[in-house]
């Protein structure tokens, strides 16, 4: 699950993508508000952490630019202000949680992880499709109560094809989400080819249907037919 954090504190930065990282969310970062912009304007994120204090702008004027772009990505402000006043004005303005500085990494991947459940699934910590159950809690999938072995990108996949069900996805959107900033490294698309192939075979071997459909000349989809 894919969390761009906004913050030019570095250390605080590195402290939450860190902590994020090891909660097996892929993280990318902005320091300024003009990176933030750039990002936010080509890019989809489960959710944004946003500090409303940046150099060359507001946060708050982000978080107004999404909204006025219609994206759906959860929203957490963090910042140092803790008036009542700067609080309801971010959640006005469209945010999905307000956090204080300073506070603990424990509850702020608690509160993303909150906000990445109701913006995406409902609020539901189990996502099932059929046989297949994911544990948003665990990170794990189960098939006729078996946890499939997956790794840490074949299940970010594999959530990524539920949440899109039915859905045409290009690769380069499936690239993007599941490898972030590591994205443009890569060249071509056989890393995704690969990490495709595998998913789908250990679906097969734990007894689902091959639910993974590739769309000629557009991607893939996640579908019963």
């Amino acid at each position: 699950m894919k969390v761009l954090i906004i913050e030019d504190e570095k250390n605080l930065s590195d402290s939450i993508c860190q902590y994020l990282a090891d909660e097996n969310f892929l993280c990318e970062v902005a320091d300024t508000f003009d990176t933030a912009m750039e990002k936010i304007s080509l890019y989809d994120y489960m959710c944004i952490i946003l500090d409303i204090n940046l150099p060359g702008g507001s946060g708050l004027e982000l978080l107004k630019e999404l909204k006025r772009n219609n994206k759906n990505d959860g929203v957490l402000i963090i910042s140092a202000r803790n008036s009542l006043d700067d609080k309801v004005y971010g959640l006005k303005a469209g945010a999905d949680d307000y956090l204080s500085k300073p506070f603990y990494l424990p509850e702020l991947s608690a509160r993303v992880a909150a906000i990445i459940r109701r913006k995406s699934f409902n609020g539901n910590n189990v996502i099932i499709f059929e046989e297949l159950q994911l544990n948003l809690g665990d990170k794990t999938a189960i098939v006729n109560d078996r946890v499939i072995d997956l790794t840490r990108k074949e299940y970010d996949l594999l959530l990524y094809f539920i949440s899109n069900k039915n859905k045409v996805i290009s690769k380069s959107a499936i690239a993007e989400h599941i490898c972030g900033d590591e994205m443009d490294l890569s060249g071509s698309y056989d890393f995704l080819y690969s990490h495709i192939k595998n998913l789908r075979k250990k679906l097969v071997q734990s007894g689902c249907p091959d639910y993974i459909k590739s769309v000629y000349g557009m991607g893939y989809k996640l579908s019963l037919s």
